[in-house]
This record gives C-alpha cells, structure tokens and sequence, in this order.
C-alpha cells in the first residue's frame, strides 16, 4: 500500500508572556498510514526537536472553535490584527503556549484532508485486509 506524507515547515511563537513571545521554527507531518494523528517537532535550543503527536480531528475542530482537555488544547484566537490558532501542551517537563499562523496550518490540514479523507482513516490501516486474512486461515 502506497502511503503518503504531508509536511509544512512553519515557525510558531512560544508565548511566554502576553508582552513577549520567541519565535519556534517548527515542522508539521501527517502520515497516511497513521491516519489518525499529527506531528509537530519543535526545534528549539537542543540537539533534538521536541516532538508531539496528537489527533487530527482536534487541531481541525481547533481552528474553529476551542476544543480539546488535558494535555492539548486549541482554540482560534486573533493577536495582533491576525487569526491565529493557539496550542496549550502540558506535560510532566513543563507547560507551553504555542501560536500558529491559521492560514498556513488550514491550508495544510486541507492536503492531509485531501490525502485521508475525514471518515476514511480507518481504510487506511488495512484492518479489514488482515481481519479477512485472519478469518480466512
């Protein structure tokens, strides 16, 4: 089965502050053949990016409106004349606010959605195939 990846360098703004923001160069991934679910590496001041993974449908929804609990949350936001999409991450190393451009991620969720479509994840992952090979033994 043929699979597909989606990628989009993009440079993010770790809110530290509502007066002070540094810039995050960043690389948004969707694979086809983990249908599901987004990467996003974070590279900042270490040897290796920090990496995220979490489901499509919440940063879809999350340009729209607020969505999410626990560990991610994304809503739809305006700061400084701009729409941009906001990322709140908590993890046991710490808590991060991260602001994306909303135009550039919506123009790349639109490819993935073009990829898999919405509905559609589950024929990606070849279930039925290998349960059809399993019952037929």
């Amino acid at each position: 089965m043929h699979h597909t990846v989606v990628e989009r360098e993009l440079e993010l703004r770790l809110i530290l502050s509502p007066e002070r923001a540094i810039p995050v160069p960043a690389r948004l991934s969707y694979h086809s053949d983990d249908p599901y679910a987004v990467h996003i590496a974070f590279h900042i001041n270490s040897e290796q990016p920090v990496h995220w993974t979490f489901s499509r449908d919440l940063l879809v929804e999350g340009v729209f409106r607020p969505c999410g609990h626990g560990d991610v949350r994304v809503w739809p936001t305006k700061a400084e004349g701009r729409s941009v999409v906001l990322m709140a991450l908590s993890s046991p190393d710490g808590d991060a606010l991260l602001e994306a451009p909303s135009a550039q991620v919506s123009a790349w969720l639109e490819r993935t959605l073009r990829v898999v479509p919405p509905g559609t994840e589950g024929e990606q992952l070849g279930i039925d195939d290998a349960l059809d090979q399993l019952l037929a033994r």
